[in-house]
């Protein structure tokens, strides 16, 4: 379901627009989005950012250009959720081109910075400097870098090779 009130840009492309929820949010030019994925009021999503299925987006997550989302990514928006109070909503930041990887959850608060990565499985509980990656529960940052090109000659290295067809 796609509710009335939803800003879809340009070339937005929800794999099944049955198979999600997406509630009164904005969500940019050219990003994907698939199936199982629950997006709330609130939440704002910038351009080519990629949403793959079963995550959820809850009210004051913003998102900015090109970041990717993996399988099943959680946020959260309320560090300390109970039952006899209303939801303490605060805002959690992820800056351009990060990567969250599948089943990460990111509580909060939190600022996940510039060409971050957060490892499959993370739970970050603290900010993420920027071309930084951290992983593991609680997150921690396991490897820094001085800026993109670095950071990218590290991963290239590090990523097998396809095989061939």
């Amino acid at each position: 379901m796609i509710d009335d009130d939803v800003k879809l840009g340009a070339n937005v492309k929800i794999f099944s627009p049955e198979l999600v929820n997406i509630f009164g949010c904005e969500i940019g030019d050219g990003t994907f989005v698939g199936p199982f994925v629950e997006i709330t009021r609130g939440t704002v999503i910038g351009r080519n950012c990629k949403i793959e299925s079963h995550s959820f987006l809850c009210d004051r997550v913003t998102l900015e250009d090109d970041v990717f989302v993996g399988h099943g990514v959680m946020f959260t928006n309320d560090l300390y959720p109970r039952s006899d109070r209303q939801v303490v909503r605060m805002p959690t930041l992820v800056k351009v081109g990060a990567s969250l990887g599948s089943n990460a959850t990111i509580t909060p608060g939190v600022r996940i910075g510039t060409y971050a990565v957060v490892g499959a499985g993370a739970v970050v509980t603290r900010d993420v400097p920027d071309f930084a990656i951290a992983a593991g529960n609680p997150a921690k940052i396991v490897r820094r870098f001085d800026g993109l090109a670095e950071m990218l000659q590290y991963m290239n290295a590090k990523q097998p090779e396809a095989p061939h067809e």
